[in-house]
This record gives C-alpha cells, sequence and structure tokens, in this order.
C-alpha cells in the first residue's frame, strides 16, 4: 500500500521516516511544496495524509486531483485549531476526514492498518466473487475472455461501452467492473436513459436549480452528482438527445456539469460505464448518435453474446434463480424433472437471462411438493421441447444439458428398466456419473469432455479430484 505524508513539519516528517513499522508499506514522504507535485504524479497513492496549507497548488484542489488521478484513495487531512475550516472544505470535496495536530506516528499506522486490512478483505472478497462469476456468466472461450478483460480494466478509471441484446445481463456486467474497482465502496448508479421522458433527462442526470423549469420548486441534485465517487451506469445511451449528448461530452472531457438553469461547473469523480442494445455506429451514420461521444464512450467495447450462445451457463442461472426466489419466497424447490430440463436446455430465449429469470419464477410458483414439472414452464418454452421430451430416457442421456442441470439439496433418476424402482440419487453421485459418462463417450479425451461439458480444464481437473475419479492420460 503506498501512503503519502505531506506536511510542512520537516521534524514531523523525519519522526516517520524514522519509526515507521507498518509492513507492506511505501512511505512517500514530503515536507515542502515544490516536491508535492512530481511525487503525487510520479506514483499511485492509496492512502494519503495532508497539511492543510499544501491543499491547494498553483490554484488545483489536490483532492480532486489526488481522487481523479487514483480512485477508491483514501484521502485524510491534518489540521491544527486555526485552520479546520479548510480541513471541513476539504471534506466537503471528497476528503474521508480530518486528524488534529499535533499527530503521532501510532495514530497515522492505526489509520493505515484499518484501511489495509479492508483492501485485503476486498481482495480476498473479490477472488471468491470471481469463481462465482465464472460459472454465473458463462464457462465458454468467449465469456472467459470477457471476464479477463473485466478484471484488467476494472482497476482503471477508463470508460466501458457494453453492448448486447437486451436481458443478456449488461448492468450486471457493469456492476462486476464496478465491484471490482477501487470504487466498490462508493455508489453504483444505474439509470436507463430510454425509460426518462425527453424534457426531464437533463435535470434528472446533471441537477437543476429551483425555479429554471416549470414545477421546479427547489434545487435537486443529478443523478451524476449522486453516483460522485463511484460509477454511473448509463444503460441505453443510444436513447440520448443531442443536447443531451453534448452534456455527457463535456463531462468526459472535463469532468465538469452544470445544473440545468446554472452556470457554476462542478467537478465530479465518476466513471462512465454505457451499455445500448443498438447498433451506435449506424445510429452514427444516421445523424442520431455523436461520433465524437461515441469514441469517447468506446475506450473499451464488451460484447455479451446472447444466451442462446452461452447454453452451459443455463444450469447454473437456473439453480441461482431457484436460490434467489427461496430468500424471496421461502419456497423450496428439490428437484427439477428431467422434461422439464430439457425444454429449459433447449429454449430459444429471445429475451435472454431476463427472460430466463422470470421463467423459473413462474415455474416455481406453479410448482407442487418442491418440484418443477414440464407442464409448471410457461407454453410456449413447453411447446418447443414436448415432442422430443417423450423420448428422453432418465438416465444415460445423450443431452448433456438435461444431466447438467442439478437442482440444490437432490435431485431423483427413474430406472427404466422398472417404474416402481425409484432411486434416489445424491446431487454429488449424479455429478460423478455424468462425468464419467462423458468420459467413456469421449474415450477419455478430456478437451473433448470439456468441450461437451461446456467447462473449462481447470474445472474439469477440479471436479475429478473431488470426486475421487481416476483418469489414465
Amino acid at each position: 500500500m503506498n501512503i503519502l505524508i505531506a506536511d510542512l513539519d520537516d521534524s514531523f516528517i523525519s519522526d516517520i521516516r524514522r519509526s515507521w513499522s507498518l509492513n507492506d508499506t511505501e512511505l512517500i514522504l514530503c515536507s515542502d511544496r515544490e516536491s508535492l507535485m512530481p511525487l503525487i504524479k510520479k506514483d499511485s497513492i492509496d492512502l494519503a495524509f495532508i497539511e492543510v496549507p499544501l491543499l491547494t497548488h498553483s490554484n488545483m484542489d489536490m483532492v480532486s486531483f489526488l481522487k481523479e488521478k487514483n480512485p477508491g484513495i483514501e484521502i485524510f487531512v491534518l489540521c491544527d485549531n486555526k485552520n479546520w475550516p479548510g480541513a471541513t472544505s476539504a471534506i466537503a470535496r471528497g476528503a474521508n476526514s480530518f486528524l488534529m495536530k499535533p499527530a503521532t506516528v501510532e495514530q497515522l499506522e492505526d489509520i493505515a492498518k484499518k484501511i489495509q486490512a479492508q483492501q485485503q478483505n476486498q481482495s480476498t472478497h473479490q477472488l471468491m466473487e470471481s469463481q462465482v462469476l465464472d460459472s454465473l456468466l458463462g464457462d465458454t472461450p468467449e465469456m472467459r475472455k470477457i471476464l479477463k478483460t473485466v478484471y484488467k480494466i476494472a482497476p482503471t478509471t477508463s470508460t466501458v461501452l457494453i453492448t448486447g441484446e437486451s436481458g443478456s445481463g449488461k448492468e450486471f456486467l457493469a456492476n462486476v467492473i464496478h465491484r471490482y474497482s477501487k470504487r466498490a465502496n462508493s455508489p453504483f448508479v444505474a439509470v436507463n436513459c430510454g425509460a426518462i421522458p425527453e424534457n426531464l433527462i437533463e435535470s434528472e442526470l446533471f441537477g437543476s436549480k429551483k425555479g429554471s423549469y416549470t414545477g421546479s420548486t427547489a434545487d435537486k441534485k443529478g443523478l451524476f452528482e449522486s453516483a460522485n465517487g463511484g460509477t454511473l451506469f448509463l444503460d441505453e445511451v443510444g436513447e440520448l438527445s443531442p443536447s443531451t449528448q453534448v452534456k455527457l461530452l463535456r463531462f468526459l472531457q472535463s469532468h465538469e456539469i452544470r445544473r440545468v438553469g446554472e452556470t457554476e461547473a462542478r467537478y465530479l469523480d465518476v466513471r462512465i460505464v454505457a451499455a445500448t442494445n443498438r447498433d451506435l455506429q449506424l445510429a452514427m451514420e444516421d445523424g442520431r448518435f455523436r461520433e465524437d461521444l461515441y469514441y469517447r464512450l468506446n475506450t473499451f467495447h464488451l460484447h455479451l453474446p446472447p444466451l442462446r450462445e452461452r447454453r452451459p451457463v443455463i444450469p447454473t442461472l437456473v439453480h441461482y434463480f431457484v436460490l434467489k426466489n427461496k430468500e424471496i419466497t421461502g419456497k423450496e424447490i428439490t428437484e427439477l424433472e428431467p422434461a422439464a430440463q430439457y425444454a429449459l436446455s433447449k429454449y430459444a430465449y429471445p429475451g435472454n437471462i431476463r427472460e430466463l429469470e422470470n421463467i423459473v419464477e413462474h415455474a416455481i410458483v406453479l410448482s407442487e411438493g418442491g418440484v418443477i414439472r414440464l407442464e409448471d414452464l410457461p407454453e410456449n418454452v413447453q411447446e418447443e421441447a414436448r415432442e422430443k421430451t417423450l423420448a428422453i430416457p432418465h438416465q444415460k442421456s445423450e443431452t448433456s444439458e438435461v444431466a447438467a442441470i442439478p437442482m440444490p439439496e437432490t435431485s431423483r433418476e427413474k430406472a427404466d428398466s422398472d417404474e416402481s424402482d425409484h432411486e434416489i440419487l445424491s446431487l454429488e453421485e449424479m455429478e460423478r456419473r455424468h462425468i464419467l459418462h462423458a468420459l467413456s463417450v469421449c474415450k477419455n479425451n478430456k478437451t473433448e469432455v470439456c468441450k461437451k461439458l461446456g467447462i473449462s480444464r481447470a474445472t474439469l481437473w477440479r471436479k475429478l479430484k473431488e470426486l475421487q475419479i481416476a483418469v489414465e492420460d
């Protein structure tokens, strides 16, 4: 963790240099105005302690400059009884807190320890979360490439443009980018630009001054200000009017906004992630979207494929939505019948992940005894699979998607040879049999097995180890 300590008291800085004992920290010490800016520009900074007289440099606000250059930085202002109003002003501009002088090395170390622990906890949480994301977004080559890019760009301040069909998970991916950034503890504000009337969009985004339009009875803070320090997700950005596009472009260039009816510019530290299901290049050709704004937004472009092109993720999403509905409704699902499994695996999902969630909710409401049957699914999902499901065997299915949809707790398989013989298998045993069957079909070719099951090679090896399946190379 890089820590900046800037104070005009040479003896205080010397004491820190001599006494500092916190491990895994790199100190950047400064005791004069001239050295401060070069030091800040040279290194990234996670935590800063700055004395009030050093908060301005050549008419530049150091708090704003530090926050723009180092997203997620924690800033503590050092002050005394004479200049504490300057510390209060700095907090209004984004500093975290102030520390009264004379401060001790121990006080600074205690604060640094807390910040360090927070960073370590966030790093551990992100590692666990990444394993969930690999399954939830889809373990396919294309999705692995997208996630690899996400992990790289998330810690930066770069703008990101996410494209994909409606319901494909664009807002979810934007939230992932935010959670993996240094802004994770700051606001994530999402707005659907197409859902706000054109005459209100500017005041909603940028705020307004009292009396600036009919019905404006008080000063109003916009969504940009609500997202200050964090991330603003502009969904359906292609729906913005030309005048709003100009204001958005101005913000991306200067990080300043003006409330409707005001002349005063406000500096904000907001990262923009935009999304659309439209073809913005075609909109540019038609004159409906500004070319300069497009290239500002398109610093990084992520295209989410539709759900029908990443079918291996369907079992995980079904499981996820079952658990999500259990938390909301308290209704527990322990089994998904093979016919319903097959229907869910073969349906085209024109509404993508959002439609799948609605289908699962529909089925849970109609289900009885903790079992989802084919008839519990919407008619359009049933029709596509009804004829084929009549001939589906309950074991040794050639359709990998069927056996790949596990339900929490238990799942039942019925023996073809004797309809009166019902064998209840654990989820682990079902998974073990399915992997063994895949290995047999693919003649132990693990690359082919991974392709058939829609999982990565690392996931296969982990499963083989967990289920104690010995496979010869």
